[in-house]
């Protein structure tokens, strides 16, 4: 009951718009994901749905770093849109495979460069939040533990986006372990709704990559 509370409390504060732009991004991003598992293109579509109500929603809440990266998603979300629909095996609908050695190689160069790329937009976000301040005032210690799993869960969605734009069964392991690493992250910044929206993130990506599984080893034996 206390974490019920916790979670709910922040939301007193709210506006009825702001409380209703995080619930449709919650709905849309949930509904992505079912569509993701049944290997459907709209996947993509309500994706951007989500994240570009994220775009606002984190904006509004002072969460510039955020804001960039689910602004980065949409825009790999269109990419995977593009790739699922050149090769898509029927009017919505792909077919998966595993990722390929080559494959892992590329990924742990993206997930590396993610690093690089997401650690300097932490680095400089005072600046996008005070214009009074000069680079020679940053250092380090403006970011919480929040901030470096911030960087880290990122790295891994965009790996996993890429892995899911290639149709690749194991974009779900990158997936299940942001999603459950987000849970308690959400919960710090005082989106509850968004937070409970990572707990089912997680149930799903385990049930996606069981059946994308399933799917590459049946069409293997065919």
């Amino acid at each position: 009951m206390d974490l019920i509370q916790y979670l709910i409390a922040p939301y007193k504060e709210y506006s009825t718009q702001f409380i209703i732009l995080e619930s449709v991004a919650v709905i849309f991003g949930v509904w992505s994901v079912l569509l993701s598992i049944r290997k459907h293109i709209w996947v993509y579509p309500t994706g951007i749905i989500s994240t570009v109500l994220y775009v606002y929603i984190l904006f509004k809440a002072g969460l510039i770093g955020d804001t960039l990266i689910n602004f980065y998603y949409t825009v790999m979300s269109i990419y995977g849109w593009i790739a699922w629909y050149r090769i898509k095996v029927d009017a919505v609908h792909v077919r998966v495979t595993k990722a390929t050695k080559k494959d892992w190689a590329w990924g742990g160069l993206l997930f590396l460069l993610s690093i690089i790329g997401v650690s300097i937009i932490y680095y400089y976000k005072p600046l996008l939040n005070d214009s009074n301040l000069q680079v020679k005032d940053l250092n380090w210690n403006h970011l919480d533990w929040a901030n470096y799993l911030d960087i880290i869960t990122t790295s891994i969605f965009l790996v996993g986006m890429w892995f899911m734009a290639r149709q690749k069964v194991e974009n779900w392991l990158f997936w299940i372990i942001g999603d459950a690493i987000c849970i308690p992250m959400m919960i710090y910044k005082s989106l509850g709704l968004t937070a409970l929206q990572y707990l089912i993130f997680t149930i799903l990506a385990i049930d996606g990559y069981l059946k994308w599984k399933r799917s590459a080893a049946a069409q293997i034996n065919t």
